[in-house]
């Protein structure tokens, strides 16, 4: 099975890898893909919340994308599944969902408001587009809860 990994660079799509990686066999899954997508004329960069460096060197969108792809694919490294790295450029949703289609996924593993306006939204907009029109099954992982102080 190929398994998509959506990233937006936000420290909640790196805990949605991992927590694919804390259940997943990986002898089932054959082939994952780790996808960033770059917004063209986007007003917002693409931030790399994931890497230690936090701005690359040439300060470019995709430089960050590429970074935080880096990242997460590195989640995987020994794992198992071949892992491949793409940056897209387009709608979010609409480049995963096109990924997920275009690699004959079996699964999307998305982050739940990883870039959103506030951590109280249960799920972000891209990963409920996401969900409602991919092609396969998709797991949405949350942010842990805060807690109380």
């Amino acid at each position: 099975m190929h398994v998509i990994v959506a990233t937006d660079g936000s420290k909640q799509s790196l805990a949605a890898a991992k927590h694919l990686k804390s259940f997943a066999d990986p002898t089932k899954i054959t082939e994952i893909s780790v996808v960033a997508v770059i917004r063209p004329l986007a007003s917002v960069a693409f931030a790399d919340d994931t890497s230690d460096s936090k701005w690359p060197s040439s300060g470019s969108f995709r430089d960050a994308a590429d970074s935080a792809v880096a990242t997460i694919a590195a989640v995987f490294d020994g794992w198992g599944p071949k892992v491949n790295k793409r940056v897209r450029s387009g709608s979010a949703a609409n480049e995963i969902i096109k990924a997920a289609q275009q690699y004959d996924a079996g699964l999307v593993v998305v982050a739940a408001g990883g870039r959103g306006l506030s951590d109280s939204v249960l799920v972000g907009s891209t990963a409920q587009r996401v969900q409602h029109y991919a092609p396969c099954p998709v797991l949405v992982v949350r942010p842990a809860p805060r807690k109380k102080r």
